[in-house]
């Protein structure tokens, strides 16, 4: 399976539980940014789900595609920040500052494009010093210190609770990131529809709520 790092925390879970009710069946995940994932579709042996973190990203590898997609899981965005938040940094509008040294996803990738629609959404111009090819990128830049601020999804906090701080975006700037799954033409096509979708059954949709996801009405993935 091939899935987008946002899915990091959550996939060991899903991989589990699906091998646990599917006797002989295997989950493996690779991970990476989303568009890293999709630019392996081309490989003879590329997998068997594709799993991204936005819509736009499965419509340019839906000639690679097969099968419904599922909307398996939903997401905002937040500011993370260094321990302590010595920056004093408040709210989207303080990103502005000349030198505040701010981390977000590049343009090709979803956390990028979540980050500057909300830009667009608050009528702010930021001037970020770092764009980073997977959103576990941008935490990493804030972790480390290399970076005082970065946009991230609100699930990616979970991976490092004493290593940064968070400031809230509110709902009305604020993203909803959808998170869509797929089969991938030439694997195993049956059994791949098959884990599509078992992630939305009530027994994935509980994972992704523990790992702070929200997950589509019934009916509606």
């Amino acid at each position: 399976m091939l899935a987008g790092s946002s899915l990091t925390d959550v996939s060991k879970e899903l991989a589990s539980s699906y091998e646990q009710s599917h006797r002989g069946v295997k989950v493996n995940f690779e991970l990476g940014g989303s568009q890293e994932m999709t630019g392996r579709l081309d490989e003879h042996d590329a997998g068997d789900v594709l799993m991204t973190a936005d819509e736009p990203t499965m419509d340019a590898a839906a000639r690679y595609l097969t099968g419904p997609r599922r909307i398996v899981a939903l997401g905002s965005m937040t500011i993370a920040v260094t321990p302590g938040n010595p920056k004093r940094i408040l709210g989207l509008s303080d990103l502005t500052r000349p030198r505040l040294r701010v981390a977000v996803g590049a343009a090709t990738n979803p956390a990028g494009r979540y980050a500057r629609d909300i830009f667009r959404r608050a009528g702010l111009t930021v001037h970020w010093s770092s764009e980073e090819i997977s959103v576990r990128g941008v935490l990493d830049r804030v972790r480390t210190g290399e970076a005082d601020a970065g946009l991230v999804y609100i699930t990616d906090l979970r991976s490092a609770p004493a290593a940064v701080g968070s400031v809230p975006i509110p709902a009305a700037q604020n993203v909803t990131a959808t998170f869509p799954a797929q089969a991938i033409k030439g694997g195993n096509e049956k059994r791949a529809r098959s884990f599509v979708d078992w992630l939305v059954s009530s027994d994935a949709r509980k994972l992704f709520n523990k790992y702070g996801f929200a997950t589509p009405a019934e009916g509606q993935a």
